[in-house]
C-alpha cells in the first residue's frame, strides 16, 4: 500500500488524537478568565475558578482511565499558573506558564530535527509500538522530520499571538485565544502535517506503521 492509499486510521489525527485532552487543558483558563471578568478582575476567584475546574476535569479523567501522572502533571499546571498570577499581580500572568511552555516548545523541536530525533517520529513510533525502528529507515526518518516543521509553526503562531496580548494585559483576550489556539488549532496542524508526512514519503512507501528496515 502506497503513502496516498493509507487508510485514516493511520492518519496523525485518528494515532495521536488529542482533542479530548486539548479540550479538557482548555477549561481551565476559560474559567479563570470568566471568574476574573464576573467577579470584577478578582485574580484570587478567577483562580479558586480555574483549580475547581482543574479538579474537576483531573476527576473526569481519571475516571476515564487516564494515566494518574498525566492526570497530576495536568492539575499541577493549574496550580502553577495560578500561583504565579496571584505571586505578580497580574492577571494576564496565569497566562504566562502557557506562553513559556510554547517558547520551550519551539526551541526543543528545532534541536530534535536538527540531532535527527523528530519528536512526531517518537511520539508516533511510541504509539504505534516500534520504539525508535522508524529511525532506521530514512524516507520516514526525513519526513518526520518535514513534518515535524509544522509544529514549529503551531507554537510560533500560538507565541505570535499570545505575547502581544499578555504584554497589554488583555485578559480576557488571551481567554478567548487560549479556546480558538488550542483544539482547532491543533486538529489544523495535525491535518496539515499529515499532509506533508504522506507527501514526503516516496511512492511505494508502505507507510508509517510499516518502517522498511534492512
Amino acid at each position: 500500500m502506497s503513502a496516498q492509499d493509507l487508510d485514516r486510521r493511520d492518519s496523525l489525527a485518528a494515532l495521536l488524537g488529542g482533542r479530548r485532552g486539548a479540550i479538557d487543558a482548555t477549561l481551565p483558563p476559560v474559567a479563570f478568565g470568566v471568574g476574573w471578568l464576573i467577579s470584577g478582575h478578582s485574580i484570587g476567584i478567577g483562580v479558586v475558578s480555574a483549580l475547581v475546574v482543574g479538579a474537576i476535569v483531573a476527576a473526569w479523567r481519571w475516571r476515564r482511565g487516564t494515566r494518574p501522572r498525566a492526570v497530576l502533571i495536568g492539575l499541577l499546571g493549574v496550580c502553577v499558573a495560578g500561583l504565579i498570577a496571584i505571586y505578580t499581580g497580574r492577571a494576564e500572568d496565569f497566562f504566562l506558564l502557557q506562553i513559556l511552555s510554547n517558547g520551550a516548545s519551539v526551541l526543543a523541536w528545532l534541536i530534535s530535527i536538527v540531532v535527527r530525533w523528530p519528536f512526531l517520529g517518537l511520539i508516533a513510533g511510541a504509539a504505534l509500538g516500534q520504539r525508535t525502528r522508524w529511525r532506521r529507515d530514512p524516507a520516514l526518518l526525513r519526513a518526520y522530520s518535514r513534518a515535524s516543521v509544522v509544529w514549529i509553526f503551531q507554537y510560533v503562531l500560538r507565541l505570535a499571538v499570545f505575547l502581544p496580548l499578555w504584554w497589554a494585559g488583555q485578559v480576557t483576550w488571551l481567554t478567548a485565544a487560549r479556546v480558538v489556539m488550542t483544539w482547532p488549532l491543533i486538529a489544523a496542524c495535525l491535518a496539515i502535517s499529515w499532509w506533508v508526512l504522506r507527501k514526503s514519503l516516496p511512492p511505494g512507501h508502505p507507510g508509517i506503521r510499516h518502517p522498511q528496515v534492512d
